[in-house]
């Protein structure tokens, strides 16, 4: 059986032969984003810093020195806190302060049969502008006294003797206030003595709180260290001061 045969128009082969090459020609178009803000890279956390401790103090360089003998000794301190503290006394002429610190000491020299010994002596020295610990400090003085006197009323008239006596009596009182002042003064407080056997001892002070009384005006504080080497015939001594420090 044969099919018919369908006829199409002219006009429509010719549109669809134009049409083809130009759909074929054209190009993939991928189709079209919004742009995505671009993220800079974080910069890295750095790393928290500790706080240094209430009342951090900076140590000096340790002191160094060498005796005779050939031994080389230092001693230092490290760690050092210097805190005001308010004094149960209440008094404006206290002071205290509460300390703290690591010191060392360290000796080398020539090599002997025993090791070294001697003692690392730690304190501080707290000094005062005007003292009044010594002195009769604040007292009062006064003075009091009563006077009598006898008054002659007159005569009208020429008389050797007069009409009348009027006694009075009066009185006196005065005061004062003195207050006994010297000189500035230095005061040693020593925390502890430590006798040792070898080449590093070291001496750690936490929480010492220290006082004096009768100071007047400002005052200053600083750390000692006192490392002595001893043996049978000589001592050799070196000293290390901490940072001064006004309060």
């Amino acid at each position: 059986m044969r099919l018919p045969f369908l006829a199409l128009p002219a006009g429509w082969l010719l549109l669809g032969a134009l049409w083809s090459p130009a759909a074929a020609a054209e190009p993939d178009v991928a189709p079209v984003t919004p742009e995505q803000p671009v993220v800079a890279a974080a910069d890295p956390v750095a790393a928290p810093v500790d706080a240094p401790p209430e009342g951090a103090v900076v140590s000096p360089p340790p002191a160094t020195t060498k005796s005779p003998d050939g031994w080389t000794l230092t001693v230092g301190a490290k760690d050092e806190t210097q805190k005001i503290i308010a004094p149960l006394t209440t008094a404006v002429s206290s002071r205290e302060y509460e300390v703290g610190g690591v010191f060392t000491g360290s000796m080398s020299g020539p090599d002997e049969d025993a090791p070294p010994r001697g003692v690392l002596e730690v304190g501080y020295q707290i000094g005062c502008g005007i003292d009044m610990s010594t002195s009769n400090g604040v007292s009062l003085t006064g003075t009091a006294g009563i006077n009598s006197s006898l008054g002659i009323l007159g005569t009208d008239v020429i008389s050797p003797f007069p009409e009348g006596v009027l006694p009075g009596v009066g009185g006196n009182l005065g005061g004062g206030i003195t207050v006994g002042l010297k000189p500035g003064i230095i005061n040693m407080v020593k925390v502890t003595e430590k006798q040792f056997v070898g080449a590093d001892p070291w001496v750690m002070v936490a929480g010492f709180r220290i006082k004096i009384d009768g100071c007047v005006g400002e005052s200053f504080i600083r750390s000692y260290a006192v490392l002595t080497r001893s043996t049978d015939v000589s001592d050799a001594v070196l000293a290390y001061y901490g940072e001064t420090k006004k309060v």
